[in-house]
């Protein structure tokens, strides 16, 4: 790095003694620092409030770095950003980018092998306090381009950990995320909602190498809320995962916040271990638009924990599920189609194992009215608690599929077209 284009926040009055708080003085290093520049947190534990990064700079965490977040929710001015699909009005994010103001920025990186540590455990007890008020995020990105992530660790946000919305061309390569556990296996207390990276209504993303554990999905693709969603239209498209390993968690989700529809997700290459799912692809009535051209390929998963179960939220190692967030459904009741009805088509698995002991090996539902279609496996090894559930599927494509059930049939189809 050029030591004229270097802002060390040491220079701004930054104190690396976990206790002084250092809003003021890591955020005058970013606002002076040059086009094309870097701030540069050194060794050391620099406590903080939101700071908002700009475009075209770097913010480079050194070896023993880390930003941990402040515990006093007045360090997080509120701004109206999206959260779980709706704009809403949100406490700020540890880290920023393009937030405030709602500006648009381009060209930052994030990158070194320090530490964003949101302080999400202590942070989240006082946000809720406000429940008009949605909690923030470790690290939001809105409105953005050329972003590029890499070599962190990112830990215990009091929501999402990772956020990016709006955005296109970002690639995160090699970073650490935890939201369930730390990194010697202790459990942060009361997290909820602790997914490791959302992509909301974006295109253009590659995310790879990375080792993600996470409370909630450890990558959830998203696109916006029902009528509002619609609306905004913003779709998700082009996001490739690969090489990475997902720990604890639910896998990579498709959803359930996908008004603005997804088109072509690639996931493959990934392992999946204790992760309750390796895939789940879901969206009920109400959301609308189409999710299509999915594809999960060479992808190895196993939950042998008893901590989770099949329930509303989460059906198997494998699902699509236009009935998510319903406890009680009929699959064969009817409703009217409208600009609410979901339509999911184009979703392939090939080259999968998955083994699960809590819930279904695989499960595929969709809405009588409109039906999923086009779902192929292809080389599919798949053993559960119970077995492979399909119901409303025209063109369920089935290539080497072997499906072993503990409890009850294997296989069971209803109103399902094989081809």
């Amino acid at each position: 790095m050029d030591n004229n284009t270097i802002s060390n926040i040491l220079d701004f009055g930054a104190i690396g003694d976990g206790e002084s708080l250092n809003t003021r003085a890591i955020q005058a290093a970013i606002d002076t620092c040059p086009k094309n520049g870097v701030v540069y947190i050194p060794a050391g534990t620099f406590r903080c409030g939101a700071i908002h990064l700009k475009s075209d700079m770097t913010l480079h965490l050194s070896e023993g770095a880390k930003i941990i977040g402040s515990a006093d929710p007045a360090d997080y001015p509120i701004m109206k950003y999206r959260f779980e699909g709706l704009e809403e009005m949100c406490y700020t994010s540890l880290v920023n980018a393009g937030i405030r103001g709602r500006e648009k920025v381009e060209n930052i990186i994030i990158s070194g092998s320090g530490t964003i540590d949101a302080n999400g455990a202590e942070l989240k007890k006082k946000e809720i306090l406000t429940p008009d008020i949605k909690r923030g995020r470790a690290i939001c990105i809105c409105g953005a381009k050329n972003i590029f992530i890499s070599g962190i660790t990112v830990r215990q946000s009091p929501a999402w950990c990772l956020h990016i919305i709006y955005s296109k061309n970002i690639e995160i390569s090699n970073i650490h995320v935890h939201t369930k556990f730390d990194e010697n296996g202790v459990r942060y207390p009361d997290i909820i909602n602790g997914d490791g990276i959302d992509i909301d209504s974006c295109s253009n993303i590659r995310i790879h190498d990375c080792e993600i554990a996470s409370q909630d999905d450890c990558i959830a693709i998203k696109s916006g809320k029902d009528a509002e969603g619609r609306a905004i239209g913003i779709p998700t498209e082009h996001i490739e995962i690969y090489d990475c390993l997902f720990k604890h968690g639910f896998g990579v989700a498709v959803g359930s916040e996908v008004s603005g529809g997804v088109n072509g997700v690639y996931v493959h290459d990934c392992v999946f271990d204790q992760t309750y799912s390796a895939a789940s692809i879901k969206s009920p009535r109400g959301r609308g638009a189409v999710i299509e051209n999915v594809l999960f390929r060479n992808i190895k998963q196993k939950y042998t924990e008893n901590e989770l179960h099949d329930c509303e939220w989460f059906r198997g190692a494998l699902y699509i599920d236009e009935f998510y967030s319903h406890i009680e459904f009929d699959p064969s009741k009817e409703e009217p189609v409208c600009d609410g009805t979901p339509h999911m088509r184009n979703i392939r698995f090939k080259n999968v194992t998955v083994e699960t002991t809590a819930g279904n090996a695989i499960y595929i539902t969709g809405i009588p009215e409109r039906h999923i279609e086009n779902v192929s496996l292809k080389n599919v090894t798949a053993k559960g608690k119970y077995g492979f559930i399909a119901n409303n599927v025209n063109g369920l494509h089935l290539d080497n599929v072997q499906v072993t059930a503990e409890n009850g049939s294997d296989k069971i189809f209803t109103n399902t077209e094989i081809v």
